[in-house]
């Protein structure tokens, strides 16, 4: 199974109007590298919602409906709200962890989509 985080900023599109809509399709990824990850992506896939700017923190999760690479800029990636975090994470805490030591969500801060492996995952949504 493969886990991702999706970065957004909190004022264009928030945790909680994903929990209003409760799908939405994922889009405005332009970086090739996120762009890469997200064509990685199937149905079933889970990853975590983290708001950017002033928060900077993990705050829920979400799951991939589908994934249609037809268009050949940026594939339509429809997603499912899942739960708030019990523990929403900030940035410090995941920078100050040693699992995170390695992952582009550390190196690349700019990366609006980023792979994380299974202890990550595991510890995020705690």
């Amino acid at each position: 199974m493969a886990y991702f985080l999706f970065k957004t900023e909190p004022d264009v599109y928030s945790f909680a109007d994903f929990q209003r809509d409760k799908e939405t399709i994922w889009d405005g990824v332009t970086n090739p590298q996120a762009v890469k990850y997200l064509r990685e992506m199937q149905a079933g896939t889970e990853w975590i919602f983290y708001h950017t700017g002033d928060e900077r923190r993990a705050v829920g999760t979400g799951t991939v409906l589908s994934v249609d690479p037809t268009d050949p800029k940026v594939p339509v990636v429809r997603v499912r709200v899942g739960k708030a975090l019990k523990m929403p994470r900030t940035l410090a805490e995941i920078k100050a962890n040693p699992l995170f030591a390695q992952s582009p969500l550390v190196i690349i801060g700019r990366l609006s989509v980023v792979p994380l492996t299974e202890q990550q995952w595991a510890w995020l949504v705690g």
